[in-house]
């Protein structure tokens, strides 16, 4: 996870530059779907804090949190919001949030750091909360180009669920990578709701 929280310290600059202005709202919008109005959400790896701004813009309540503390710093002058520097094993709360919002971020844990990952964020989530969370799509686990991926497909995250209580997967799809010149990669997108 060091080499990962290293990587967009170094480069966090190169990699809002790359993310900030990608067009996501329908994306946005499907997970708002899901929440009551004026919702409390936990932007869970925020980057940027390109959706943190984009769900306060709309109404919502945001909690942002990073792991990167250049990526925080650079969050809270785009969405005027404090930001915490916090690594995900960290999230220690019970029933605070209508949602969570995981924009590719728990990706970088290994598959045994995220089952204790999603049990925390379950736990912090209010009855019938709901999840969006994105992984590459495929069965590699590794350093991708100075980060730590778990890429998931549906039968390996159903598998990753069996050990976390109490969540379910509401809708699971896939899509291509939205940025340009990537749209050959694949994304593993899912909503997921607390029992």
């Amino acid at each position: 996870m060091h080499n990962t929280l290293n990587y967009y310290n170094q480069n966090a600059k190169d990699f809002v530059a790359d993310t900030l202005t990608v067009e996501f709202a329908h994306m946005q919008n499907r997970f708002l779907e899901k929440l009551p109005a004026g919702a409390h959400i936990l932007d869970f790896g925020c980057g940027s804090g390109r959706d943190t701004k984009y769900f306060l813009d709309k109404g919502y309540q945001v909690t942002a949190v990073d792991g990167s503390e250049s990526l925080c710093k650079i969050a809270v002058a785009y969405a005027g919001i404090p930001v915490r520097c916090m690594l995900f094993q960290d999230l220690d709360e019970t029933e605070i949030y209508d949602g969570i919002w995981a924009c590719s971020s728990i990706l970088h844990l290994t598959a045994g750091s995220l089952r204790d990952v999603l049990g925390k964020m379950a736990r912090s989530l209010k009855a019938a909360g709901v999840i969006y969370t994105s992984f590459k799509y495929g069965t590699f686990a590794g350093d991708r180009g100075g980060r730590y991926y778990t890429d998931m497909t549906e039968e390996t995250f159903a598998k990753v669920l069996e050990d976390v209580p109490g969540l379910a997967v509401e809708e699971m799809w896939v899509t291509a990578d939205v940025r340009p010149g990537r749209g050959d990669e694949k994304w593993l997108n899912m909503l997921l709701r607390k029992e």
